[in-house]
């Protein structure tokens, strides 16, 4: 299982994250968290393979007080086992404008309201080849 957590890093309201990452080559799904912590996550993008009953979908959430709250799926899906990806991340007052490979668009509310999260975790199956915060 490959993972990455990223701490002390802050994603701030006006910037931008950019993520290349490469899917494994028999990846059932994996996830970007963000959050204030480790133990909640304002914004969890889930690309599903085949995973949870889910089939080549993206699944946001938030993991907030121990538990997940409501699942949002938007944008398409141009993730494929094997091949590189970019994942694109704007960070606004109110939410969270993701693009996709395809150009395809994800918007997520910024649920917890905050103007800066420092905790920052990959998990699954993916490897990370390129992490950027501007």
């Amino acid at each position: 299982m490959a993972g990455m957590v990223i701490k002390n890093m802050s994603f701030k309201v006006g910037q931008t994250m950019t993520i290349v990452g490469k899917a494994l080559p028999d990846a059932t799904n994996f996830a970007l968290n963000i959050g204030p912590n480790e133990k909640d996550i304002t914004m969890h993008i889930n690309p599903r393979f085949n995973a949870h009953g889910d089939e080549n979908a993206v699944v946001c959430n938030s993991y907030q007080e121990g538990k997940w709250c409501e699942e949002h799926r938007e944008g398409g899906f141009p993730f494929h086992q094997g091949e590189e990806f970019k994942i694109i991340i704007v960070f606004t007052p109110t939410e969270f404008q993701v693009t996709l490979s395809d150009g395809s668009q994800i918007h997520f509310p910024n649920r917890m309201g905050t103007e800066k999260y420092s905790f920052i975790s990959f998990t699954g199956d993916v490897r990370v080849i390129n992490f950027e915060i501007k």
